[in-house]
């Protein structure tokens, strides 16, 4: 049971007078699906999650990289230093071969790019999904569903070919590419291919690379290296004399052909455990949200892997949206349907310039022509050595100048991210492992009653700043001096 508003008990089965099976259903076990479900049964609710696939498979994974931004979110739910043990940091990226791109420098705990495959990902994630209490459902695929004002049916077949109808107080999409749930929404995914023939595989070397993460483009091809740490190295690469279609089967040599082409060396490929073809895609849903249904990660926005931000982005939109959802469906928030919006306000934008930046990493390294390879190389080289370029580019790989517009009512820096400011309850970001508030006030400082509850930290110094930050790790207020009144006012406007 949960507590509504009066502080009376609350059936959260229960929504306008229609019984319901589960508070919300995640369709799609991905790494996007599985953070924002293990979030929502960290809050008490529950949680059903379908996957169509019986299993998941090791090795048919395309995402390789956890960029900062994405750690600090990990670190907010405990699991990011257990993360990084099973990867390598990289904290230089060089730009086509000729200017590196510093992560060093980072503002963050995580100042480097960690290289660990996707699988590490959702197997932490899976493990702290099912130790809150998600019900999952493998080898069960979304057929239909259907739309009331005040929930979701949603028709289901299982492994053993039995339909059942699930009713939801609402549904997230977190099914990729080919989403049913956007499918059923009747929602255009409008885009083109950005590349075609893109090939993948897992090897070992003979010779190993003198950087860490090693790539550069040609025009006429272009590769990419970086190793997992345990001995084996992730390969994406394309060769423009040879496009094939996508089912068409893939060969070691193949892939040496290419490392070749845009490297000058394979380093002595062997061993491939894995081999893949496929097509990178620039495509973006229009609305993240109808109704009481929601899309997130690959259903949401598809685009080149150049820069390694795919998985990233929908781990970010996963964990926007969770805190959300949560505070709707637990009414903890004054106005639902308005915070419920701003799902979309906020990530549909970052999923467009994710998209645009990605697309032009790609087009510079398929770069033809005299003029086209120097005016790659000149934004390249700017990239690395402007301050304001540099800052701008490791900010939105990295996911750490991501920001968003100031909530309604409120001023900068509202919006932007909060760092792992240090207080005098410990880092930030610990704080926010119990996916709530956070309010810093002064030291000394005491809440008075009828305050919403947050939890309540203070500056490790004499600073007389207040500030309020959201479940996500953003900031929602702050100001230099303010007295009680103006505190428990912006109180008042984020919670109930």
């Amino acid at each position: 049971m949960t507590t509504a508003p009066d502080g009376t008990a609350a059936d959260p089965g229960t929504t306008a007078g229609t019984a319901t099976d589960t508070d919300v259903l995640v369709v799609g076990a991905g790494p996007t699906g599985l953070l924002l479900a293990g979030d929502l049964a960290a809050a008490g609710l529950r949680v059903t999650l379908s996957e169509r696939r019986p299993h998941h498979d090791r090795n048919l994974t395309r995402a390789f990289g956890v960029h900062a931004r994405t750690l600090e979110l990990l670190d907010a739910r405990d699991l990011a230093d257990e993360l990084v043990k099973t990867g390598r940091q990289v904290r230089r990226l060089a730009l086509f071969g000729r200017t590196p791109l510093e992560l060093g420098g980072l503002p963050s705990r995580f100042p480097y790019l960690l290289i660990t495959p996707q699988y590490e990902v959702e197997h932490l994630l899976h493990r702290r999904a099912l130790s809150t209490g998600v019900d999952f459902r493998e080898g069960t695929a979304l057929l239909r569903l259907r739309q009331r004002p005040d929930a979701v049916s949603a028709d289901l077949q299982g492994p053993d070919g039995t339909r059942t109808t699930l009713t939801a107080r609402y549904l997230v999409g977190t099914d990729g590419v080919r989403s049913t749930v956007r499918r059923e929404l009747g929602l255009p995914f409008p885009g083109d291919s950005v590349i075609r023939s893109m090939v993948l595989a897992d090897v070992r070397l003979a010779e190993e690379p003198a950087s860490t993460v090693t790539v550069n483009g040609t025009g006429d091809a272009f590769a990419f290296i970086a190793p997992f740490g345990d001995g084996w190295y992730r390969v994406m690469g394309w060769l423009r004399e040879h496009q094939v279609a996508d089912t068409e089967p893939v060969g070691l040599d193949e892939v040496k052909e290419i490392a070749r082409a845009a490297l000058g060396t394979d380093f002595g490929m062997h061993d491939a455990r894995w081999l893949s073809r496929f097509h990178s895609d620039e495509r973006q849903v229009p609305a993240y949200r109808q109704d009481r249904v929601f899309l997130a990660g690959d259903a949401a926005h598809v685009h080149s892997p150049a820069g390694g931000q795919g998985m990233n982005t929908g781990l970010q939109d996963a964990a926007n949206l969770s805190w959300k959802l949560a505070a709707a469906l637990l009414g903890t928030t004054p106005d639902p349907e308005a915070l419920l919006d701003s799902y979309h306000a906020e990530r549909h934008p970052v999923g467009r310039t994710v998209l645009r930046s990605s697309g032009a990493m790609i087009r510079l390294a398929m770069a033809r022509g005299r003029i086209r390879k120097a005016a790659r190389d000149l934004a390249a080289a700017a990239v690395s050595t402007l301050r304001p370029a540099v800052d701008r580019a490791t900010g939105m790989i990295s996911g750490i100048g991501i920001a968003y517009p100031p909530a309604p009512g409120e001023q900068r820096p509202s919006g932007r991210r909060a760092p792992d400011l240090v207080l005098a309850e410990g880092r930030l970001y610990e704080l926010l492992r119990d996916g709530g508030f956070v309010l810093i006030t002064p030291p000394g400082t005491t809440l008075g009653p009828g305050t919403p509850a947050v939890r309540h930290a203070h500056w490790s110094d004499a600073r007389r700043a207040c500030a309020l930050i959201r479940p996500d790790g953003h900031i929602a207020w702050a100001e230099r001096e303010p007295d009680p009144a103006t505190v428990r006012t912006a109180l008042g406007r984020w919670l109930r």
